[in-house]
């Protein structure tokens, strides 16, 4: 019904095989490519679950109806883009190391597609077909769940029968922060998306950012110390709310924006080192993809999801067409490490079976002040997301921007550490100047993010902009 603000978790699991210690080797390193490239870093696959879900709730055509277009596309082929040749190219090491990922997309020679050629991907339209006939049954059971597990069985990976069939999307309370009048929706953990984000909302409602002018040192000075307090939070605090007790009325209540905000020196960077010391932890990949939709009704959806890395750990499963997440490698791998407040850094994001890893998807809606639809935004990233979105509404709601101007404004980007401000092109040099005087290294850095957005217009009707940062962004309307 109208009004009503939903979200659903389709977050990856960790099998019920798992264990805290998954990741290191004899001596307790971390081993980074079992981490990441082996078939252990893959947990329990959440998409269609969580796409079936809110179809069946929600959707107001049959699931095959809908499916149809990705399995056309499956089976008659993708004209490859420019970006996509790159992209394949540049990952050709990663899927040749595997079987059925240099069966899927090199042609039968082991030759790079090139701009302009058709790629098809039968064995996915055959599973695409299950999942249109069956729903999640068509892949959490049946062919498609026993190629799965034979491949686990055959290379040693953990998810079981037990895995699949267990795991559900679940439809769970969004988290509801405000800014200056408007209605923010986001996203609850386990994505720390919503919680920075509202923190981050939270602080910065403390200060008039639309007089000290977008961009200006003095507005992105404050941002990027709030950024850094609410990062602070998010890698001690955070972690899946079924597993580990989170403070979140604590984290988004009034007093703690207040006390973030007096830590907040104008004029002086707070070096990294004062707040929490470095954590021992890589960061989360940043290949994810975003969708914003309004429909005629008014009603609007924002969904983010990801396979971790680029094609994930580049592993296929055969015969069915599809790519591995590497997600484990979002959980802490080596927590127990106290910092110097005592936290345990990443203990409440530890690996245990059937934990969903914290991650940063931050899809989120805003309502007009009148509680109507305004707003669906998002953005891929990895850690960068949440500082994505927080600026385009920060640029739209704060600045006045219109929203493909909100969408295009040169970002920043603190999170602890690295203890840097990392910028795209664009600000001036006075500015950066100014910043640096402040105690702030500069790291200027290519595109971050890519938000994909759309505004419901007051007249009806809605505006979608795609961020030109990542190659095919499209907007379409009907």
């Amino acid at each position: 019904g109208r009004g009503r603000a939903v979200t659903i978790n389709f977050r990856e699991s960790a099998p019920l095989a798992s264990r805290a210690d998954l990741f290191l080797d004899a001596a307790g390193a971390v081993d980074r490519s079992r981490a990441t490239r082996s078939l252990l870093s893959t947990a329990v696959p959440g998409t269609v679950a969580g796409l079936v879900l809110a179809q069946r709730r929600y959707g107001r055509l049959p699931l095959a109806v809908v499916v149809a277009p990705s399995i056309r596309l499956a089976e008659d082929g993708v004209i490859v883009s420019r970006e996509l040749a790159d992209s394949l190219g540049a990952a050709a090491a990663l899927l040749k190391a595997d079987p059925g990922s240099s069966r899927l997309f090199f042609k039968p020679d082991g030759g790079l597609y090139r701009p302009g050629e058709r790629l098809r991907q039968p064995q996915l339209a055959t599973t695409l077909r299950r999942i249109a006939r069956q729903g999640e049954a068509g892949f959490y059971a049946g062919p498609v769940a026993a190629q799965l597990l034979e491949l686990m069985r055959r290379r040693g990976g953990l998810i079981t029968a037990a895995d699949l069939s267990g795991y559900r999307a679940r439809p769970l309370t969004p988290l509801l922060g405000s800014w200056r009048g408007h209605a923010v929706i986001a996203m609850p953990p386990p994505s720390s998306g919503g919680v920075t984000l509202i923190q981050l909302l939270n602080v910065l409602e403390g200060f008039d950012l639309a007089a000290m002018g977008l961009n200006s040192a003095a507005a992105i000075h404050v941002m990027v110390e709030a950024m850094n307090l609410a990062y602070l939070d998010r890698n001690s605090q955070l972690g899946d709310p079924r597993f580990v007790a989170l403070p979140l009325e604590r984290l988004l209540s009034p007093a703690d924006a207040i006390a973030k905000r007096q830590r907040i020196q104008l004029g002086r960077h707070t070096p990294a080192a004062l707040l929490a010391p470095p954590p021992a932890r890589a960061a989360e990949g940043g290949n994810t993809t975003h969708l914003s939709v309004i429909d005629r009704e008014g009603s609007m959806v924002a969904t983010t999801t990801t396979l971790n890395f680029a094609y994930g750990n580049g592993i296929s499963v055969p015969g069915a067409g599809f790519l591995l997440n590497n997600e484990m490698d979002d959980f802490s791998i080596r927590p127990g490490e106290a910092n110097a407040f005592g936290l345990v850094q990443g203990e409440a994001n530890a690996i245990a079976p059937g934990k969903q890893p914290l991650s940063s998807m931050a899809p989120t809606l805003v309502l007009s002040r009148e509680g109507g639809p305004l707003l669906a935004t998002g953005s891929p990233g990895g850690s960068r997301i949440i500082t994505t979105v927080l600026q385009v509404l920060l640029n739209r709601l704060e600045h006045g921007l219109n929203l493909a101007s909100a969408v295009a404004a040169s970002r920043v980007h603190s999170q602890l550490w690295p203890d840097q401000l990392s910028h795209e092109e664009g600000l001036s040099p006075d500015t950066l100047r100014l910043l640096q005087a402040m105690g702030h290294r500069l790291l200027r850095v290519a595109a971050m993010g890519s938000a994909h957005s759309v505004e419901a217009l007051p007249g009806g009707g809605s505006l979608g902009v795609a961020d030109s940062r990542r190659g095919e962004a499209l907007a379409i309307g009907e």
